[in-house]
C-alpha cells in the first residue's frame, strides 16, 4: 500500500469546494460592498474603478456597477487631459475584451463598448470591426455582436458594399447563418434600389440610406434567387435559406389603388376599398356624383385607426334615395388622378365595381407582388427541387404559397395534394396546415361565388 497516491472521496471533494466557493463568495461581497460604499459617499476616483473592474472581471452583467464605472469615468474627463483619457479608455477596451471572454453575449459589457467607443477622442474603427469578426467567427448568431456591428459601420461610414462582400464571406462558409441573410435583406435595397413603376401613384419621398424603399432591381434579384437556391439545393432542411427565398419573393410593392367601390340607396353612403391602407383625411380622396363634386367626410372602419384600407363617407339625406333616379359616381384619389366609376341603376338599392384583375388579386399571397414570369420560373425549380426530395416541408410549403400567387383556383388540386403530404412528414404542426388549408379553400370558394348567379357560402362543422 506504500507509494499508492491517496485518492480523496467525493465527499471531501465537495467539502473543500463548499469552502472556495464560501472564499470567493466573502471576497466577492466585500469587494461590492466597497463599491457601493463610495458610490454611496460619491467618490469617484481609480481606485474605485479598480473596484468594479475587479468584480465585473467575473461578473460581467453586473449592470449596476457598469453604471457607477461609466460615472466615474465622465467625472474623470473633467479632470484629466484628452490624451490620459484616451489612454484610460483604450485600457477599458482591452478590459472589456476579457469580459467578453467570459460571457460572449453579456448585455452590460457590450452596451459599455458602445459607449466608450462613442467617447473616445481618437476612436479606431478598424479595430473593432476586426473584434467583430473575431467574435461572430466564433458565434455567427450573437446578436448583441450583430447590433454593436450596425452602429460601428453607421459611425465610421463603411460603405453599404464593403458590407454586403461581408455577408457574402459568412453565407459562403455557412449557409445556415440566418443573421448574415438577415442583414443582407437592409444591405440589397439601399445598394440595388429598385425603379418604382412610374405609373404608380406612390409619393413616397426619395429613398435614402435612413429611409429607403424596400424594393430591389430585377437585375440584382435573380442573382439573389441563383445564390440562394444553391443554398436550398444544398442543404433543403435549413431554415434559414428558405425564410430568405420568402423575402426576395415579396419584395415589390403592391400598387396603391381604389380596389372597389361600394355604393347604398338606402344607408345613402359610399365605400371605399384601397389595395393598401391609406391615409384618406390627409390625402385627396373625393368624390364626384353625376358629374358634380360632392363635398363629404371620410372616416376609416375604426375612429383610431389613421390608416385604412376601408373607408367611408356618408351622402346628404336625398342625394341618391330615389330608386326611380340612375346615379353615376366617380372615386378619385391621389395626385396621379388614380380614379374609379361606379353606377347605381334605376330599381337597384346598391351597387359595387371591381374589375375582373382585381377579382383575380382578391386572395392572391404576398408574393403575387412577383412578376408572374418570375414565380413560374421559381416554381419550377422548386418542383425540381421537390422531385429530389418528396418529403421536405420547407419545399412544400413554398410550392404551396407559389401556387396562390399564381394561380388560386387553378392549383387548387395540387394545393390540397401538398397539404396532406405536409401533415404526414410534419405532424407537429398538422393542426396549422389544416388551418391554412382551410383558409385557402374559403377563399377559393369565394372567388368562385364572383361568377356565379347564387352567392351562397356554407360552413361545415366538423365532429
Amino acid at each position: 500500500m506504500h507509494g499508492r497516491v491517496k485518492v480523496k472521496t467525493t465527499a471531501q471533494q465537495e467539502e473543500e469546494k463548499k469552502k472556495e466557493r464560501e472564499k470567493k463568495l466573502k471576497i466577492y461581497v466585500a469587494a461590492r460592498d466597497a463599491c457601493f460604499a463610495k458610490r454611496k459617499e460619491d467618490i469617484k476616483d481609480e481606485e474605485a474603478l479598480e473596484l468594479t473592474q475587479q468584480l465585473l472581471s467575473s461578473n460581467p452583467d453586473f449592470a449596476t456597477l457598469w453604471n457607477q464605472r461609466r460615472e466615474i469615468l465622465m467625472h474623470l474627463e473633467t479632470v484629466k487631459e484628452e490624451d490620459e483619457m484616451q489612454k484610460i479608455y483604450e485600457s477599458e477596451l482591452h478590459f472589456l475584451e476579457s469580459c467578453l471572454k467570459v460571457n460572449p453575449k453579456s448585455y452590460g459589457s457590450w452596451f459599455h463598448r458602445g459607449w466608450v467607443s462613442a467617447r473616445l477622442p481618437r476612436p479606431n474603427w478598424a479595430r473593432e470591426l476586426s473584434l467583430c469578426d473575431r467574435c461572430l467567427s466564433l458565434d455567427d448568431r450573437n446578436f448583441h455582436c450583430w447590433d454593436y456591428r450596425r452602429m460601428v459601420v453607421k459611425v465610421s461610414g463603411v460603405p453599404v458594399e464593403k458590407e454586403l462582400e461581408f455577408t457574402d464571406r459568412l453565407i459562403g462558409s455557412n449557409f445556415s447563418n440566418y443573421s448574415s441573410w438577415h442583414y443582407r435583406s437592409t444591405l440589397l435595397p439601399l445598394i440595388h434600389p429598385g425603379t418604382p413603376d412610374p405609373k404608380s401613384p406612390r409619393r413616397d419621398p426619395p429613398a435614402t440610406s435612413q429611409t429607403h424603399s424596400h424594393r430591389v432591381c430585377e437585375e440584382q434579384l435573380l442573382k439573389e434567387y441563383e445564390l440562394v437556391q444553391n443554398a436550398f439545393f444544398t442543404d433543403p432542411n435549413d431554415q434559414s435559406a428558405w425564410f430568405y427565398y420568402r423575402w426576395l419573393l415579396g419584395r415589390a410593392d403592391r400598387e396603391e389603388m381604389i380596389s372597389c367601390v361600394y355604393v347604398s340607396r338606402d344607408e345613402e353612403r359610399v365605400v371605399v376599398g384601397f389595395s393598401k391602407p391609406v391615409n384618406a383625411q390627409s390625402s385627396d380622396l373625393f368624390l364626384v356624383l353625376d358629374g358634380q363634386p360632392l363635398r363629404v367626410e371620410w372616416r376609416s372602419v375604426h375612429r383610431h385607426f389613421k390608416q385604412s384600407p376601408v373607408w367611408i363617407c356618408r351622402l346628404p339625406p336625398g342625394t341618391i334615395s330615389d330608386i326611380t333616379n340612375e346615379h353615376n359616381l366617380t372615386v378619385h384619389w391621389g395626385e396621379k388622378g388614380t380614379q374609379r366609376d361606379c353606377a347605381l341603376y334605376t330599381g337597384r338599392t346598391e351597387s359595387w365595381c371591381r374589375d375582373s384583375a382585381t377579382d383575380q388579386e382578391l386572395f392572391r399571397s404576398e408574393l403575387s407582388v412577383e412578376k408572374s414570369s418570375v414565380l413560374q420560373s421559381e416554381l419550377q425549380s422548386c418542383n425540381q427541387l421537390q422531385e429530389l426530395e418528396p418529403l421536405n416541408k420547407w419545399c412544400l410549403l413554398t410550392i404551396i404559397l407559389l401556387m396562390r400567387a399564381l394561380d388560386p383556383l387553378g392549383y387548387e388540386k395540387e394545393t390540397l395534394a401538398h397539404f396532406e403530404t405536409l401533415k404526414e412528414v410534419d405532424p407537429m404542426r398538422s393542426a396549422y396546415y389544416s388551418d391554412l388549408c382551410s383558409k385557402f379553400m374559403i377563399e377559393n370558394t369565394i372567388l368562385k361565388m364572383e361568377y356565379a348567379e347564387v352567392r351562397v357560402l356554407a360552413f361545415l362543422t366538423r365532429t
